[in-house]
């Protein structure tokens, strides 16, 4: 606990005046003031976050986490657990959508395994296991509130150790069949929304699975009446160990001033448990897209964030957040790279004219 508790004391607000001068330069650059929408509201967040004004990305890493769920015995998901083993060995071949994208960003993928059914020794694969999958949240809770802590504590070492090699922005990612149900049960239990409003079809459940799956949530909900305003009892009751590891990701760059740029439902579930262990590191949380999982906007409007982009995806694995930590990218460059009207010797009033003419 002393390892969670002391890596939060380091996470500090934005910093103001990198914001006010990275806004500044924005509205001295050679276009109309605010013509450039969502990448000028990126730049300056960076800045806050970076406490540089003009911040500049190179080093870029998705951190893929993969845990099984016991609950998967109930019959919530249309793939076996066995398939967890598969996609880390797809990982680790660089085979995977995650791979791909991380390729066209320039990006390197970390996996990590903390809590899959089967045991996997590769030197392309950290091994932070805690069990081998979580408890059956329908019989009871998923882990101890130590194996909870463990998870996050998990998290934060392993964002540490690629901090050590130089990290300039992280994306989080997930594998692990079956857990969309424990990510819409950590919704549910936190916002405090019905079931039926936050749980979706996962990996294509028919209306029979997903009324069981639903079914399913609710008697986990009323056996281990998770704490909602206790992130950490919330996990341990109905969570995961990939998504306290995603948590604890989160929480471990909050403290370094990175930037993390958080995929799909999954991780936004270990958002939302960040967000109520560590309330600060939300304004360093950049949200990648909009995940077709119903219960991905119910997190969205709770934390405040407004993905970037809408390709009604699903897949997790951190493909949504190669896509944003991309157009993050971008924006800084447009911050750091475009020239101010001094510098073009362009006269600012003519742009104005010429875009109130439009």
């Amino acid at each position: 606990m002393y390892k969670l508790k002391s890596t939060i004391k380091k996470i500090t607000p934005l910093n103001e005046n990198a914001m006010k001068l990275a806004r500044k330069r924005q509205d001295t650059l050679t276009k109309p003031r605010g013509s450039l929408g969502r990448l000028e509201e990126l730049s300056i967040q960076i800045a806050g976050i970076t406490r540089n004004a003009i911040p500049i990305i190179k080093e870029k890493r998705i951190i893929t986490i993969a845990g099984d769920h016991g609950v998967v015995e109930e019959g919530v998901s249309t793939c076996p657990s066995k398939v967890t083993t598969q996609m880390i060995y797809n990982f680790i071949n660089g085979s995977a959508g995650i791979n791909v994208l991380s390729r066209h960003i320039g990006a390197k993928v970390i996996i990590v395994d903390m809590g899959a059914f089967s045991d996997i020794a590769h030197e392309n694969l950290i091994v932070k296991k805690i069990k081998n999958g979580t408890n059956n949240i329908a019989k009871g809770p998923a882990m101890s509130r130590e194996d909870a802590i463990y998870s996050i504590e998990s998290g934060i070492e392993i964002f540490e150790e690629a901090y050590k090699n130089g990290l300039d922005i992280v994306g989080t990612g997930d594998m692990g069949i079956g857990n969309t149900t424990p990510s819409s049960a950590i919704v549910s239990a936190i916002i405090g929304a019905k079931v039926e409003e936050v749980t979706g079809r996962g990996t294509g459940l028919d209306d029979s699975g997903l009324k069981n799956k639903i079914e399913v949530i609710k008697t986990a909900l009323k056996i281990n009446q998770p704490d909602k305003n206790d992130g950490i009892d919330v996990l341990s009751k109905v969570g995961g160990f990939e998504i306290g590891g995603i948590a604890g990701v989160i929480i471990g760059a909050a403290a370094a001033n990175v930037p993390v740029v958080i995929d799909g439902f999954i991780s936004s579930a270990g958002a939302l448990i960040a967000s109520k262990i560590a309330p600060l590191s939300i304004n360093y949380m950049i949200s990648a897209h909009n995940s077709v999982e119903i219960g991905h906007n119910a997190i969205m409007k709770h934390l405040g964030l407004k993905p970037i982009l809408d390709l009604n995806m699903r897949l997790g694995e951190g493909t949504g957040a190669a896509l944003g930590i991309g157009i993050v990218e971008a924006s800084v460059k447009l911050l750091g790279e475009m020239a101010t009207f001094d510098e073009a010797n362009v006269t600012e009033g003519k742009i104005h004219k010429i875009n109130n003419a439009s």
